[in-house]
């Protein structure tokens, strides 16, 4: 936190603004269309899911439609697919970025249209802050006329050729919560290009009250998705400390590739080429078993829980997943082999001087072990 957050909640309070009404709400939505120096059009909502939710609502998708989704990705971007009683279509990863494979969705796409079954939109997510292969999915998309839905849930501040994440899509959105890059303790936003695609999510986000009639009149089924002034009055606070917690995250990064560079068969996930900028929301390793003379992705996450110290494996593919396992995948392995040798490292902002000693001291003991 950066300490000014409890200034604009006072204010809320002092206006009696406690409501999804209020000044920190325009000010915020403000402040984050200037960052991200687009046209983009900015509103926020209590959610990063509840973002693509109405994102898809506004792509005009409906019960009976595909939506192609990234597999390697959190539940989050694909649940709202069943919300609105549509079917999810999974794609796999390309090894340079993590995400969306343009060869797999390209594969995808001409096997559900020839199915009689043209996929209505595209969920490519910027994974762990790494932007996806942001020209050659749009040429993809743009072949077929998709829209794209970009999930930028964890790649506020991340860029592609000097653009920032969440102005690439057809539709964006970023998430606030609690452990993102900023939070407003719960929140998310939805970007669009046009303003009147802004005035549709607004609409909706508040339960699609018709306009000039007295009482309240619901003529389509709204949400209850507009985020608080109070938790925006949060982020006008984080907006504020913004760009010092993105070089934090590079900072632990880098201290991260300097630990593992001497040591045969981790890898960190860098980015591949000067054109992508990662925010590294979380930093990542790859094991190569193989070459670790058998140190795995499970023997390094418990070496570092039993000095408590929290790891995660990479996130499980959708296509794996219980809920998701019957729906469609395209692609080979690399989204379930990144799962099966992926770990994420601790990489909060405040991470200590202190703690990453520690995180240092169990890593080149357990490799010393075996060396």
């Amino acid at each position: 936190m950066g300490g000014n957050e409890i200034k604009y909640i006072q204010q809320a309070f002092d206006t009696n603004w406690i409501a999804p009404v209020g000044n920190n709400l325009l000010e915020l939505e403000q402040d984050l269309e200037q960052y991200l120096q687009s046209s983009a059009q900015v509103t926020l909502l209590n959610s990063g899911t509840a973002a693509i939710h109405l994102g898809l609502v506004l792509l005009g998708v409906q019960a009976g439609d595909e939506v192609i989704c990234q597999s390697l990705t959190f539940s989050a971007s694909a649940n709202p697919i069943l919300y609105l009683k549509a079917i999810p279509v999974f794609i796999d990863s390309e090894l340079e970025t993590w995400n969306l494979c343009p060869i797999a969705l390209e594969e995808a796409i001409v096997d559900r249209i020839s199915k009689g079954k043209k996929p209505k939109a595209i969920i490519a997510v910027d994974l762990y802050g790494m932007p996806y292969q942001v020209e050659a999915v749009r040429t993809v998309a743009d072949k077929y006329s998709i829209p794209i839905l970009e999930d930028s849930a964890e790649a506020l501040g991340s860029t592609y050729k000097g653009k920032k994440c969440g102005t690439f899509g057809d539709i964006a959105v970023f998430s606030f919560n609690g452990s993102k890059i900023i939070t407003t303790s719960g929140g998310g936003v939805i970007i669009t290009k046009e303003k009147s695609l802004k005035e549709k999510a607004l609409f909706l986000a508040t339960q699609s009250q018709d306009k000039g009639v007295p009482h309240y009149q619901h003529s389509e089924i709204g949400y209850n998705y507009r985020m608080s002034n109070i938790s925006a009055g949060i982020g006008r606070g984080q907006m504020e400390v913004l760009n010092i917690n993105l070089a934090l995250r590079k900072k632990i990064h880098q201290f991260y590739i300097n630990l593992f560079k001497d040591i045969t068969g981790v890898t960190v996930f860098d980015a591949p080429t000067d054109d992508y900028c990662s925010n590294y929301w979380l930093t990542t390793i790859v094991i190569e078993t193989s070459l670790t003379r058998g140190i795995s992705r499970e023997d390094v996450r418990l070496a570092l829980l039993e000095e408590n110290i929290e790891s995660r494996p990479v996130m499980k593919p959708m296509h794996l997943q219980p809920l998701f396992k019957k729906f469609p995948y395209y692609g080979g392995n690399i989204a379930s082999k990144l799962f099966e040798n992926g770990l994420c490292l601790p990489s909060g902002s405040n991470l200590s001087k202190e703690e990453c000693e520690r995180i240092k001291t169990v890593i080149l003991a357990l490799f010393k072990e075996v060396a």
